[in-house]
Order: C-alpha cells, then structure tokens, then sequence
C-alpha cells in the first residue's frame, strides 16, 4: 500500500461455433468473486519517498479480494523499522499491516475508485506515546495512462502530533515500451497542517510538507515482476528537520529501489 519520520516531530494499486457478439460477452465476462495474492522483495522499502526501513532490504505480501459489483477488499503487509529508529529504544515495532475496503468503477472514460485504508503499527510503545496507526479515506480517477488519487487522513497522520487532516495528491502515469517493459512515473505532494501540543507550536506547515517523485522501469521475466526505480524528495532531512532520523540519515535523500515479486 512518507509516512512515519513525523514521529520524530511527535517524539522532538474462438469460442468456436459462437457468433462474434457472443465470444466478446463470454470474453468480457467478470467472475462473481476474485481473489490475488502478492509477495515481493526490494533493497529498501519507500513510502511517499520516505525511507521506512533505513536503506535495508524488505519482504512485502498481501491478499486481496474483488466482487464482480465493483467493491473490493484487502491487506498488505511489510517489516519497517522507523518506529524503532525513531523511539530511542523506547519503542519495539516492526510490522506495518494495511487493511483496506471501497469500491472501483467506470463512468465513460474515466475509472474512478474510493475507500477507507488503516495503517496499522502493532508493537510496544511507551506511556503517552501518540499511537502511529492511521487511517486515511482516499479518492482516484484514471484516463488512459494517468491516474490522479487524493488521500485524507481522518486521524494524526503516523504518530506526528496534532497532524489529523493531512492530505496526500498523487499524479501517476504508465507508458509501453515494448518488448515488454513498463515506465512508471510519479509526482506527489504530502501536505501536514501546522501542529500544536497544548497550546505551544510543535510544527509550521512547512516544516514536513513535501514532495515526492519517482521514475522506474519495469518487465517480467522467468514468471517474476523485476523493477528498478530511482525515487527522490525536496523533504527536510537536515539535522534537526522532521526527516533526519536517530541515526543522522536523510530518509528522504534520492535513492534507486531494485525490486522482484510474482503476482499469483
């Protein structure tokens, strides 16, 4: 399914014999109910352009589920280490699991999908620590290559204090190269409100407010998705800024993620 450096604020997707019309019907046909699966490895896992595993590799997977009327179901799941890095040995969580819920379809030309995503950080946090868990209500439309998609955060947004309401804009585009393989670019505003902790300012908008992008190269080969993308951020990762973690790394420095996973 950025995130999670706020914390340190907080802490600091023939019919043979049948007529042509009939053999587009059958072909077109949706079963009543699907399900699919996922797993992938990557050197390091972004979210947002955010670093949420310190530049080491990770193992993701999910399943997901689809009913022929549109609405859908699913849960992915990811190790993570920013909690941890960010807690000061305070905190032990390393486990991201999303569950997600809405609904896909198709007005014309254009595809549009809505729904509700729970970011959810089991682990052992300290006595007041503001829980990292997020759910955010998210909205997309796409035409041809291009998908546009806003997300709200309905609670504080990954554990940065007074953050409920922040939204994340999303521009995407794909593009055939032939012979089989995939460009991929993206562009991405995350916007986090100005923050207050009993009545003293903790954050000004522009202070983790940020852009993200990405560009990649994708193909399958021996049954297997091989991706490789360079990913970038203008976010402030100075000492001091909200993207500079306990171990003096910029989580938002530009790096390139090679990847491999199968669709089953």
């Amino acid at each position: 399914m950025m995130k999670k450096t706020l914390l340190a604020v907080s802490l600091a997707c023939t019919a043979g014999g049948l007529p042509p019309q009939a053999f587009a019907q059958t072909a077109a046909a949706t079963p009543e109910h699907a399900f699919s699966g996922n797993l992938s490895l990557a050197t390091e896992y972004r979210y947002r352009g955010i670093a949420q595993t310190d530049g080491k590799p990770t193992v993701q997977g999910g399943f997901d589920y689809a009913h022929a009327s549109g609405l859908y179901a699913g849960t992915w799941w990811t190790n993570v280490s920013w909690l941890a890095d960010a807690g000061g040995g305070t905190v032990s969580s390393s486990v991201e699991a999303d569950f997600y819920g809405g609904y896909k379809g198709v007005a014309g030309d254009i595809g549009y999908d809505v729904g509700l995503l729970y970011y959810y950080y089991p682990g052992r946090y300290p006595s007041g620590f503001n829980s990292p868990d997020t759910v955010e209500l998210y909205a997309a439309a796409s035409w041809q290559m291009l998908t546009l998609k806003y997300s709200h955060s309905l609670t504080d947004l990954f554990g940065a204090v007074d953050s409920k309401g922040s939204g994340y804009l999303d521009l995407g585009a794909s593009f055939d190269l032939g012979g089989g393989y995939m460009l991929a670019a993206h562009v991405g505003h995350q916007m986090i409100p100005a923050g207050s902790v009993g009545g003293v300012r903790v954050r000004s908008r522009s202070d983790c407010s940020y852009t993200d992008w990405k560009l990649g190269v994708s193909k399958e080969y021996v049954g297997l998705n091989w991706g490789l993308a360079y990913v970038g951020t203008d976010a402030k990762g100075d000492a001091g800024e909200c993207y500079r973690n306990a171990f003096d790394r910029d989580l938002g420095k530009g790096t390139v993620v090679l990847s491999v996973g199968k669709t089953f």
